[in-house]
């Protein structure tokens, strides 16, 4: 392997659009590749699915960017606030994580996920009627979107009205290109965002509904309760978690039947397939690229590999789910895959709460789509595609032409277990 760090070409058109020659490189390289990421910062790319199965559940990895040795990581988060946003269960450890995701699961339960079925689909025949009568769209911006915004909105008790503001702070958060953020445009959306939920939160205490975040201020007056800094964060990584990669999976999933007919019409053909679909699209071309990071808290060896204490270790997902001695033929997009338990939503401690919400609406997206769209087609050419340049892989806009009517056949009846 060798010891110069590679650097991962996001400033570079072709690598965002197709990342996964080199990532193929890199994981023939080894299991363990020193790497230049988004931003300037190195990290430890884990490229094998079996060394990153591990290290998602390795105690010596943290999740708190605060063990990070390279100052870059904490400097990305804004200044005005950088303890505050930390205080969420997706960058905490145990004991706090331990408390903080049980009780997020007292309030988002899988019956709770379930009963949003009729209204997912609700929100997706409404989203496509808009469409519809034009025969062309953008299935990012007309549907993909607003679909995910829609359903978390409602699930938390946000108005709807308000997604195109927490939208554009989200935007301004979260890094989307090879340079750093500007500082002062983070400490502003995160000021935004935090008065914006502060605010929401008060109306909720005085005015308790049957929504997530009426649930999760009942829960403060438990033992275990959240404090107002970790009520605050938790709000802010549902609302962004809860749309953000979802868009994504919706939108790479099309981009993959379109560019695969023979799965495009397999899957029209018998929709009982579609389940396993949805997994395979995960593997295939998940919605987090190129993976998950943790810190070392420790000196920690991987696959042979000396990490050192404090440097950012990133399970390549994006990599490791087409690992060849784990996935048959992993380059190859098959909708009939059986042994697909890929690492698209984590493991571990961190497997992602939101996964049954993800995996029910990305279902029934794609399942109306295929059904309610027939001729289904690209309306500009692949290759004018534009990527979303790092850390969330998916297609930016999606223009298409199609058909009303005649698309996928509908299933006999829901099948609870889809979800």
């Amino acid at each position: 392997m060798s010891q110069q760090p590679i650097l991962l070409p996001y400033g570079d058109p072709a690598f965002v659009a197709d990342p996964f020659p080199l990532y193929r490189q890199l994981r023939d390289d080894g299991p363990v590749r020193r790497a230049v990421i988004a931003g300037g910062v190195e990290a430890w790319l884990v490229t094998h699915f079996d060394d990153g199965l591990a290290a998602l559940s390795d105690p010596r990895l943290s999740s708190d960017v605060r063990d990070a040795s390279d100052p870059r990581i904490v400097e990305r988060l804004p200044a005005t606030d950088r303890g505050s946003m930390l205080r969420h269960m997706l960058r905490s450890d145990p004991p706090d994580h331990t408390r903080l995701r049980r009780l997020v699961s007292q309030a988002f339960t899988a019956r709770r996920v379930a009963e949003l079925r009729p209204r997912v689909q609700e929100i997706t025949d409404h989203l496509l009627d808009a469409i519809v009568p034009d025969g062309r769209g953008d299935l990012v911006a007309d549907f993909a979107l607003p679909l995910p915004v829609t359903v978390i909105s409602e699930l938390l008790g946000v108005p709807v009205e308000d997604r195109h503001d927490f939208q554009r702070w989200t935007d301004a958060m979260i890094l989307q290109g090879p340079e750093p953020p500007d500082p002062a445009v983070v400490d502003a959306a995160w000021r935004q965002m935090r008065a914006y939920l502060t605010k929401l939160l008060e109306v909720k205490r005085a005015q308790p509904e049957g929504d997530l975040l009426s649930a999760l201020i009942t829960a403060r007056g438990e033992e275990q309760r959240l404090d107002e800094d970790e009520l605050i964060a938790m709000a802010f990584l549902l609302l962004v978690a809860g749309y953000i990669t979802t868009v994504n999976l919706i939108g790479n999933a099309i981009v993959a039947l379109l560019a695969h007919p023979d799965q495009l019409r397999l899957l029209r053909d018998d929709p009982e397939l579609l389940p396993g679909a949805i997994e395979e699209f995960l593997r295939y071309d998940g919605p987090v690229n190129p993976g998950i990071a943790r810190f070392a808290r420790e000196d920690v060896e991987i696959a042979g590999v000396m990490i050192p204490r404090g440097a950012t270790v990133l399970i390549a997902s994006a990599i490791a789910d087409r690992d060849p001695a784990r996935f048959p033929d992993p380059e190859r997009l098959d909708i009939t895959r059986r042994d697909n338990a890929h690492l698209a939503f984590g493991h571990g401690i961190h497997y992602c709460l939101g996964a049954p919400l993800a995996r029910l609406e990305g279902q029934i997206a794609i399942a109306t789509v295929l059904r309610r769209l027939s001729d289904l087609a690209l309306a500009v050419p692949p290759s004018e595609l534009r990527w979303k340049p790092s850390g969330l892989r998916g297609p930016e806009h999606l223009p298409v032409t199609f058909t009303a009517g005649g698309g996928m056949r509908e299933r006999s009846r829901p099948d609870p277990d889809d979800g």
